[in-house]
């Protein structure tokens, strides 16, 4: 019989939530935890070859399939991960239909038996489901201390119900750090005045978390500490922070096709700190007349900039002002698809990073030690821009108002020229640089042994490990 503990990693089915998860279970793999990844048939593969390295390196990872009927929760035919949903408005579905796994789950969970499971907050039910088998729940949000602390206090407080207009301003109440918001920037789903939809879920979220064993927080203690503190002490949660989850992987996550893209390359021939890095989520709905605004941006900044876009060849030109990678040429590099975000971050050439502040990119951007330019669009990143640009002084707002989902609100040409500049060239950019390297370096301690996110990690493996006996 197996002795070791055993954990089930359950990651919601879209990048930016299973890349965090597949790296958590490497790393409890690599402390000599048996991880056992569950996924659908159709993100199978994704995972192996994300998990082939710690495989050969002898650890006990695996993974476990179970089937998602996409078609018969009104989804497109093998539509199985949110990455290739057909637009937006699908997301709620596909949220709610992700309920249809809580019985093949539940027949794992009673073959299998393991001793913890690691499940997504988009899976509030398999708190319910965790309980009935008397295994331990972990929540993952996928997000950090500040957002989970700011989110709680909206909902406790609703400071936003003291405002007349959108655009005017409050206080999130109790929060440390005097942070201001609008009515604007705060999800639709978070005045909890409706319980339909995707308000109905969130609030199912918040249920489960609560009744769950704790949360785990893919941060370390050095970035946020006063938010850290909040979240247990104060809101009263038990959570342990594990990350930043890249930096335990390091040695095996960067494949040798990812050094030799060519953009790197490319980098390689620019002085340090030259080039803006722009990059908005995979699942970004940008339309073409805002990638327009984004390239008279780029191009009226002088500077010279690496962009990276959801684009095919065979979608021609039109969403780019005429002649502009002609123009562009020598200047700036034009990445559709996929692109090595790690190493372009870690090049010396990298002055700073456009980024939509999803908290994976963050967290990258941190580890490397580059400033960024932030824009929001949907989720929890109106507040990670509030932890960026007025908590850590490390982000300069592009001005984006208002939450809009994955459209994004729009942002004029003039503002991205305006807030490059500041950032690659203003007067307060040399001490924005000196923060950020020295949370940098916080980073790489906390992973090390007796670093904060260490004696997390190990605290956890041994409070685990105690309730099995």
């Amino acid at each position: 019989m197996d002795s070791s503990l055993h954990i089930f990693f359950f990651p919601f089915m879209g990048h930016g939530h299973m890349r965090p998860t597949i790296d958590m279970a490497k790393l409890f793999a690599a402390k000599g935890v048996k991880s056992t990844i569950i996924t659908t048939l159709l993100n199978e593969p994704i995972i192996s070859k994300a998990i082939e390295k710690s495989k050969i390196l002898g650890h006990n990872i695996h993974i476990q399939t179970i089937p998602f009927p996409s078609s018969k929760a009104g989804l497109p035919n093998k539509c199985e991960n949110v990455d290739s949903i057909p637009s937006p408005e699908w997301f709620p579905t596909f949220c709610l239909a992700t309920k249809m796994l809580q019985e093949p789950l539940e027949k794992l969970l009673l073959e299998k038996h393991p001793d913890c499971i690691v499940a997504d907050m988009f899976f509030p039910w398999a708190t319910g489901s965790a309980l009935k088998f008397g295994i331990p729940r972990l929540v993952f949000h996928g997000t950090c201390y500040f957002s989970l602390c700011a989110a709680e206090c909206m909902r406790l407080y609703q400071p936003f119900r003291n405002v007349g207009s959108g655009s005017e301003s409050f206080v999130i109440s109790n929060l440390p750090g005097e942070i201001k918001m609008t009515r604007l920037q705060i999800a639709p789903f978070e005045n909890w005045e409706e319980f339909d939809g995707m308000a109905k879920l969130m609030h199912e979220v918040k249920e489960s978390e609560l009744k769950s064993f704790g949360v785990v927080v893919n941060s370390f203690y050095e970035l946020e500490n006063v938010y850290a503190n909040y979240y247990r002490n104060v809101l009263g949660r038990k959570a342990w922070h594990i990350g930043p989850l890249p930096l335990w992987n390091k040695d095996v996550a960067i494949s040798i096709d990812q050094h030799q893209h060519v953009c790197l390359k490319w980098l390689d021939m620019m002085k340090p700190y030259s080039v803006i890095y722009v990059c908005h989520s995979s699942m970004a709905h940008f339309s073409n007349s805002q990638f327009r605004e984004i390239a008279m941006g780029l191009e009226a900044s002088e500077q010279k900039f690496i962009w990276v876009v959801r684009k095919s060849e065979d979608e021609g030109e039109e969403w780019l002002p005429e002649g502009f990678e002609k123009r562009m040429e020598g200047k700036g590099m034009i990445i559709r698809g996929w692109a090595p975000q790690v190493c372009i971050l870690e090049h010396k050439a990298i002055g700073a990073f456009v980024t939509h502040c999803g908290w994976n990119s963050v967290l990258e951007c941190v580890t490397a030690g580059v400033p960024m330019v932030t824009w929001p669009m949907a989720y929890e990143q109106f507040y990670n821009e509030k932890l960026l640009s007025e908590v850590l002084k490390i982000g300069v707002p592009v001005g984006a108002k208002k939450w809009i989902g994955l459209v994004g609100d729009k942002v004029h040409w003039d503002a991205l020229e305006k807030a490059v500049r500041r950032i690659m060239e203003g007067e307060e950019i040399e001490e924005m640089r000196k923060r950020v390297k020295v949370l940098s370096e916080l980073a790489e301690k906390s992973v090390e042994e007796e670093g904060s996110s260490y004696c997390d990690l190990n605290a956890l493996i041994e409070e685990l490990n105690l309730l099995r006996n």
